[in-house]
């Protein structure tokens, strides 16, 4: 499922995210890619010794918690810290698919990878994600403040940049619902039961649904 969720940070949070990565230094990206994705990975990102870093990604971390779309989604059971990567005119990340298992301590699966955008679109020419799905490769450039969320097992790439600057944020979960299917087949009928929980509170189609629901999530957690 490739998901587009509005407004994940707050105009006040966007400018302070904003303001603080204008100020902070970038390292190349290669340092924290896998061996096949260091190959077409020519990026910056955030220094992770600078102390800036834990409160930006917990920035990130809250807003998308707060996101009613992005739990019912994803079914988060773990979060990885957030990276804040800079693309700069001449900077792509070639197709790839990103690593199965990721964390420098605990270490968690990745089921869902995300990318909240914090560059208006018309800040940079290029630097698109480009996300190739069953129905085609899909363009993704998305106004700042915006996320898209999508399987991490997905082949996907970041266009060449060729104008301005392109700021990101990207992530990864793991899922309490492992298979990506059953996850859209949740997310469908969790929107389902909210209307009618919101609608037709008591009813017996109600009760239905909300509990065939909650066995789903039952029957397909691994938590």
């Amino acid at each position: 499922m490739l998901l587009h969720i509005p407004d994940i940070l707050l105009p006040n949070e966007l400018e302070v995210v904003r303001r603080v990565l204008d100020q902070s230094a970038f390292v190349d990206g290669k340092l924290t890619a896998g061996k096949a994705a260091e190959r077409v990975k020519h990026n910056t990102e955030l220094d992770r010794e600078q102390p800036q870093r834990d409160t930006l990604a917990q920035i990130v971390v809250t807003a998308l918690y707060r996101s009613e779309t992005f739990r019912t989604a994803a079914l988060p059971l773990k979060l990885g810290t957030p990276i804040f990567a800079r693309y700069t005119p001449g900077m792509a990340y070639g197709w790839h698919v990103d690593d199965p298992v990721m964390g420098q301590g605990p270490h968690y699966r990745t089921d869902v990878s995300f990318t909240l955008f914090l560059s208006e679109p018309e800040e940079y020419d290029g630097g698109e994600l480009t996300i190739r799905t069953s129905f085609g490769e899909r363009k993704v450039k998305l106004k700042a403040g915006d996320a898209v969320i999508y399987p991490s097992g997905t082949l996907h790439q970041v266009a060449e940049v060729t104008r301005g600057v392109r700021l990101v944020s990207i992530g990864w979960i793991q899922s309490m619902v492992r298979d990506p299917s059953q996850r859209e087949i949740l997310f469908e009928l969790a929107g389902a039961r909210n209307k009618l929980l919101a609608d037709n509170a008591g009813a017996p189609e109600t009760d239905a649904v909300d509990h065939a629901y909650i066995n789903l999530v039952r029957m397909w957690s691994e938590v």
